[in-house]
């Protein structure tokens, strides 16, 4: 089946099964490699996109569930001013260690910006649970949240 997509704001179309998640669809299909394949069962966090805002986990979601909804991807979510103050902050208070759950924590913590402008230690643990990091970076995580959102950070 043919999908007419909206993906980081370009027209993307895409023949594939409708049952096809849509972490595949970003990868094998539009070429976009930074989001990825975590644990497939919607636990780790590393598949996270947005649809319409909203954070989502693309390894269990058929491309025949987004609809009109537009996908935002770690490659373009910097062109949201959420988006880009939390890649600011990331590299600013240096929370990658391995990288590979990074894009996938980028998403949640820029749907959280996005809904919450100034997030409390609560409301930033509520957003990223379910984002997991292998390296702990969990301080540096919130830290950039923090720095994201113009709030003091402690130091890390």
């Amino acid at each position: 089946m043919i999908f007419n997509l909206q993906v980081n704001g370009t027209p993307r179309a895409v023949d594939v099964p409708a049952d096809m998640p849509l972490l595949w669809v970003l990868r094998d299909v539009v070429g976009l490699m930074g989001t990825k394949y975590g644990c497939g069962i919607a636990q780790c966090g590393a598949c996270t996109v947005h649809l319409d805002g909203k954070p989502v986990r693309s390894c269990v979601l058929p491309v025949s569930g987004v609809g009109t909804r537009a996908i935002t991807t770690v490659e373009g979510v910097g062109e949201t001013p959420q988006g880009k103050a939390v890649q600011e902050a990331w590299l600013a208070i240096e929370v990658i260690q391995c990288g590979y759950c990074q894009s996938g924590q980028i998403m949640s913590a820029a749907a959280l910006l996005g809904r919450n402008p100034r997030p409390d230690d609560a409301a930033i643990d509520a957003a990223m649970a379910g984002n997991i990091c292998r390296c702990g970076t969990y301080p540096r995580i919130r830290a950039a949240i923090k720095r994201a959102a113009g709030l003091p950070t402690e130091h890390v």
